[in-house]
């Protein structure tokens, strides 16, 4: 957390935290979500300003409730999730990298969802691949030490037919099924956090 951030929380303790306002799409990128996007259920408008959303990004943290949200100033302003807490992209250089630009090196598990999202986890990080690089990940799959083609991959989702393994930085990760839905309760977050 910047150091004028914890200045500002000592100077100013109590101010009300903000929901709604800021969203994290399935590709990593931060939205701001006015009134009218609010209203209307819209993602709202993307940021672009590379000093802010280096700001959000060294700023970004959970609280207790498994809300995450964004330290701004004295205030947190709370991250509507369409995904995971952190969405991961592919990377030549590190295999995988956080929307923060964070690479995500030492990946402990992975898990592939009934609509075909994969999950990986290092320690306490939860991302979602983006979807544009499923594609380019898929090649990294084994399904019984056999690159996963569509019908292994399907047979694997409907009937857990195989063992499915995904390569990364040289070793073997084993991939369990799950069910989309129940992402953000089984790894602790809330997609959509509310006042208390």
């Amino acid at each position: 957390m910047d150091e004028l951030v914890k200045q500002a929380l000592a100077k100013w303790p109590n101010v009300p935290h903000c929901y709604g306002w800021l969203g994290l799409d399935a590709r990593g990128h931060w939205r701001m979500r006015d009134q009218q996007a609010q209203q209307q259920q819209l993602p709202g408008d993307k940021i672009a300003h590379t000093a802010l959303l280096n700001f959000i990004h060294r700023n970004y943290a959970q609280d207790e409730r498994g809300c995450w949200f964004f330290q701004n100033g004295p205030q947190r302003v709370y991250v509507n999730l369409e995904a995971t807490p952190y969405i991961a992209r592919s990377d030549p250089q590190h295999g995988f990298v956080l929307q923060t630009g964070t690479p995500l090196a030492a990946i402990d598990a992975a898990w592939l969802c009934d609509n075909g999202a994969l999950i990986l986890r290092q320690g306490d990080i939860i991302a979602q691949v983006d979807d544009r690089d499923m594609a380019q990940v898929l090649a990294s799959l084994r399904v019984d030490g056999q690159q996963a083609g569509d019908d292994a991959l399907l047979a694997w989702l409907e009937n857990g037919q195989g063992k499915l393994m995904l390569l990364h930085d040289g070793k073997e990760i084993a991939v369990q099924p799950l069910r989309y839905a129940a992402v953000p309760q089984t790894f602790g977050f809330q997609p959509m956090p509310q006042a208390e």
